[in-house]
């Protein structure tokens, strides 16, 4: 898979919802297909259609259980990603550096403040 259909694959804001939906954990399709239902207003032929486009490339798994279709994050896609991803990390990992040593400072005041109290 290229990436940059990868890109294509999640630009899509049904997609990611079901993907966000799915690292929740195995969701059958009728769950995914209620909430994506209620929350954008499409059809169930038009959710099992982005399910598809998912499983096929390489974002979700699907598995039977009798009558029901079981739903899952396949890695494959997401680890492509995060492949292109890494060359772009120099960008913001120092920043996220910074933070952290902001917050657990911040904390470490706050616990100190509570200890003089």
């Amino acid at each position: 898979m290229l990436v940059v259909h990868a890109f294509d694959v999640l630009g899509d804001p049904v997609r990611r919802r079901i993907l966000e939906l799915l690292a929740d954990g195995e969701q059958t399709s009728g769950a995914v297909t209620e909430v994506v239902r209620r929350e954008f207003g499409i059809s169930q032929p038009a959710v099992s259609q982005h399910l598809r486009v998912l499983r096929e490339n390489g974002f979700a798994r699907v598995r039977a259980e009798g009558t029901r279709r079981l739903y899952a994050v396949d890695d494959q896609g997401l680890r492509e990603v995060d492949e292109w991803l890494d060359r772009f990390r120099r960008f913001w990992s120092g920043h996220l550096d910074a933070l952290a040593t902001e917050l657990a400072r911040g904390k470490r005041e706050r616990r100190l403040k509570e200890e003089q109290q």
